[in-house]
């Protein structure tokens, strides 16, 4: 896009109203403006004429830390329409999102309000259009798109990075009323973000089964199914009693002395190995499901309705963007929307190794990482 440089006065420019980063650290502001009074501006902001001055497109940081060190001018970059037409306000605002994706302290919400507003008022907008307009993936997208189904109390937690993207993606498909329960729950303190991944997963799959009538209840059961199932249990039971047994087998062996083991193994201490090998990978995956059953076990307990259907993510996302909690209960016959459908059912993990935590958003950066660039594809 055309564009051009010049000085301009601090009151010539007008703020954008449609900002799509509403969060800035005054720690980081502060620290901006001491950098600028003693190097001055290192980046011009970028903005575009309007019909009383000039509106800031890109740079809201710098134009705030240029105004807290008391410059009365700033450098600017001024973009220049083609021909007689004018910038529109999609524009700047697509700009201004592109400068903000790029910086690690954009907040999640931000993010997913700043996707709707694009997907809301640019005409054939989708989220495969606005996935490759920001160089995000259509997951990224998607996953955002989703946490605008979260109660306003989790979206605040997820904003101020008490709760994961991961975990909190997982907790919006759930029915409000189960969001709430998930959320009380882990205000107790004792459980991490992964836990709270497999467990709010595990509260959709069993919301789904009740909706589909798949979950059979004990009082239900027929003298036989009653006699299979407690058959079923003893024998789940006694082959965990029967791997605790081999605990001291495998006791004696991890202390035993390499050489000797050597000796005691001659010609076949490579087969044993693998073999041993073998048995950690079984371990392992049991290990895993093992966590899987106590993820089910722990939501079961914090269910508050299982036949409740997931909210409707297009009208939560407008009743929170409206600055009110929806009302009712929120059920609808659609989950979570159809686009981010598929990303808030998927598995947390399909194999032991996707067990670790997720990890944290990054802190403010400095004027650098403030700077207008198309930000690069990212996980969620």
């Amino acid at each position: 896009m055309p564009h051009k440089y010049a000085t301009l006065k601090m009151r010539q420019i007008r703020r954008n109203p449609n900002q799509p980063r509403e969060t800035f650290s005054e720690e980081a502001l502060a620290e901006l403006a001491s950098s600028i009074k003693e190097h001055g501006l290192l980046q011009p902001i970028v903005v575009r004429k309007v019909s009383e001055g000039y509106e800031l497109v890109a740079g809201e940081r710098r134009f705030r830390a240029n105004e807290l060190a008391g410059n009365i001018t700033i450098e600017t970059k001024i973009l220049l329409a083609d021909g007689d037409d004018e910038i529109s306000d999609m524009v700047s605002f697509k700009k201004a999102m592109a400068e903000n994706l790029n910086r690690e302290d954009m907040l999640p919400l931000e993010e997913a309000r700043g996707f709707k507003k694009v997907l809301d008022e640019e005409e054939d907008a989708t989220p495969a259009s606005v996935a490759k307009t920001f160089s995000k993936s259509v997951q990224y997208v998607n996953q955002r798109l989703a946490l605008l189904a979260l109660r306003p109390e989790i979206q605040k937690a997820v904003d101020l990075g008490h709760i994961g993207t991961q975990a909190a993606v997982q907790i919006a498909a759930l029915s409000k009323d189960n969001q709430k329960a998930v959320f009380q729950d882990w205000k107790k303190g004792d459980k991490n973000d992964n836990q709270l991944v497999h467990i709010a997963y595990a509260m959709r799959k069993q919301e789904k089964a009740a909706q589909q009538d798949s979950m059979v209840d004990v009082e239900e059961m027929t003298p036989e199914e009653k006699a299979q199932r407690s058959s079923a249990q003893a024998k789940t039971k006694n082959d965990l009693d029967e791997i605790e047994r081999m605990c001291e087998l495998l006791d004696t062996i991890g202390k035993a002395d390499p050489m000797e083991l050597a000796r005691l193994l001659e010609g076949q201490v490579g087969k044993r190995l693998e073999q041993m090998d073998r048995v950690a990978n079984f371990v392992q995956k049991a290990r895993f499901q093992l966590r899987q059953a106590k993820a089910h076990a722990d939501a079961s307990e914090i269910m508050v309705n299982p036949e409740a259907a997931a909210p409707d993510l297009v009208a939560e996302a407008d009743a929170v963007l409206a600055g009110l909690e929806p009302t009712g209960d929120g059920t609808s016959q659609t989950e979570v929307g159809s686009a981010p459908a598929s990303d808030a059912e998927a598995a947390p993990g399909d194999a032991p190794k996707q067990e670790s935590a997720p990890e944290r958003e990054g802190a403010p950066g400095s004027e650098e990482n403030d700077a207008e660039a198309t930000p690069a594809p990212a996980a969620a």
